[in-house]
């Protein structure tokens, strides 16, 4: 393991989303830590972190991606708060989440939506 990029891992997770390395961590360590590691290591300790691109317009491609694959709902809502965390406003979240409806059709639309709604209650409610 390269406890460089591990460490640079975690601090950009907890940057897109705090808290989230230690539940990530703490949610498969006991089934699956080598996927712990490659999250940190690859993820967020490489790609996340290269140089290119600021954390915000990463965050609005990840939205973009994960409704366009319509396979992966909670991996959309971690990311729906990464990309208001990093600035994003929920206007720009559902101008994307519109936007893909042109290549990713209205199903995955709608559900990025719905998921939308879901992430901004739970803000709202302090969740």
């Amino acid at each position: 393991m390269s406890d460089d990029k591990y460490k640079k891992g975690l601090e950009k997770l907890e940057e897109i989303s705090p808290g989230a390395a230690a539940r990530t961590k703490a949610s498969l360590d006991d089934i699956a830590p080598d996927m712990v590691r490659y999250l940190m290591e690859f993820v967020f300790g490489e790609i996340s972190s290269r140089p290119g691109l600021d954390m915000k317009s990463r965050e609005i491609t990840a939205v973009a991606a994960l409704t366009a694959l319509g396979t992966a709902p909670n991996q959309l809502k971690v990311h729906i708060k990464g990309a208001l965390t990093c600035g994003c406003t929920r206007e720009e979240v559902i101008e994307v989440l519109i936007q893909t409806l042109v290549y990713a059709g209205f199903p995955a639309a709608l559900t990025g939506l719905r998921l939308a709604k879901e992430v901004f209650k739970e803000i709202d409610e302090g969740a």
